[in-house]
């Protein structure tokens, strides 16, 4: 006779189609956050005469090496890319947040993002290559709930775009005084504050988050990774100073390759339900009580050149790192990424079509440069 208790994998969410729940209007809401982020674009590509990313624009590196993913994971986490143990090759990039090429006294939000090769199984509509991509940022949460607040948001950034960076360096150290204070206050940072003013830690010591939703095969789950090197340990909460260095970022992470491996633990936090997790509301916090983030895979990335000029240019104007790069089973959930995937693709078109440069997904990892 089966006992009363739930089993662990029975405390979890099961996916299913009637998860989302899209608003009447958001194809309009996103059509219009395209429109403005292609207006921010055009601005930044006559800036420099040459088209950037509309945001993560600036790399600080670019590595290769592995996604370990062990065999022995509990059912509940043995879904989609990690269903089976193995070892795949990977791209990372670490970028800052802006769609500019600012100095990095201007330190906000952060990201990673990374591609991993040689993955088998269905795809997202549209999405042909071997390939999964997780693109992950500072922060567990977003600052806007959905595509609709993002909207809101958009529309300022596009304004802001034409300001001088003397402004923008002052709004990013005005905003980290204030959540300094916050913090000390609630002891949780406000993600608009961070996302404007995040203190400049090391990029390699700190973690990324996808902050939205994803179906995690029978699942629902978000997605981090967690820095677990112990050198990287070591430089936790260190401070650099990209007052001094317009390029703090980039010279720290390509110090750090040149004789050292990093190791990120890839963690899923399952949700529970969507009252208390919701999908649509991408500014929630998960609580991490109820469902911690758990290791799924060790991401490797020994030492190399971060910063070759022949690799910095293939990750700026050949390389694209998308959700809708997709496993079916991972497919982005929620009015964020709903947005994220068809902006991610119109901006790429963009770029790639401005620059004259025609973007490809790598099929082996032979084919990033040294």
């Amino acid at each position: 006779m089966r006992s009363g208790l739930k089993t662990l994998a029975e405390t979890y969410l099961r996916y299913h189609d009637g998860i989302e729940t899209p608003a009447p209007d958001e194809n309009d809401t996103i059509d219009a956050i395209i429109a403005s982020m292609t207006r921010e674009s055009e601005t930044t590509a006559s800036r420099y005469g040459h088209a950037v990313r509309a945001s993560h624009a600036k790399v600080s590196g670019v590595v290769i090496g592995e996604l370990q993913v062990p065999d022995d994971l509990p059912p509940e986490l043995k879904q989609g890319l990690f269903a089976k143990g193995g070892t795949y090759p990977v791209i990372v990039r670490f970028a800052q947040g802006p769609g500019e090429l600012l100095k990095d006294s201007v330190s906000t939000h952060r990201g990673m993002a990374i591609k991993v090769l040689g993955v088998e199984g269905e795809k997202l509509p549209g999405h042909s290559a071997a390939t999964q991509d997780f693109v992950l940022a500072t922060g567990p949460v977003f600052p806007n709930p959905d595509a609709k607040g993002f909207l809101g948001r958009m529309k300022q950034l596009e304004a802001g775009t034409k300001a001088p960076e003397a402004v923008k360096a002052a709004v990013s150290g005005t905003a980290r005084a204030i959540d300094t204070v916050v913090k000390a206050v609630t002891g949780e940072s406000s993600p608009l504050l961070d996302f404007f003013g995040h203190e400049p830690l090391h990029p390699l010591a700190e973690p990324y988050y996808s902050q939205a939703a994803l179906r995690y095969g029978d699942h629902v789950a978000k997605i981090a990774a967690f820095p677990a090197g112990s050198k990287q340990e070591a430089l936790a909460g260190e401070k650099l100073h990209p007052g001094e260095d317009p390029d703090a970022f980039r010279h720290a992470v390509t110090a750090y390759f040149g004789g050292d491996t990093a190791v990120f633990e890839i963690r899923a936090q399952l949700c529970t339900n969507l009252n208390d997790m919701p999908v649509e509301d991408a500014s929630k916090r998960w609580d991490e009580a109820a469902s911690p983030y758990r290791t799924v895979a060790r991401l490797v990335l020994p030492a190399q050149d971060s910063r070759s000029e022949a690799r910095t240019r293939y990750a700026d104007d050949v390389l694209s790192f998308r959700p809708a790069h997709a496993l079916a089973t991972h497919r982005p959930l929620g009015s964020l990424m709903r947005a994220r995937l068809k902006t991610y693709q119109a901006l790429s078109n963009f770029r790639h079509g401005r620059n004259q440069i025609p973007g490809t997904e790598p099929t082996a990892i032979e084919q990033v440069p040294a």
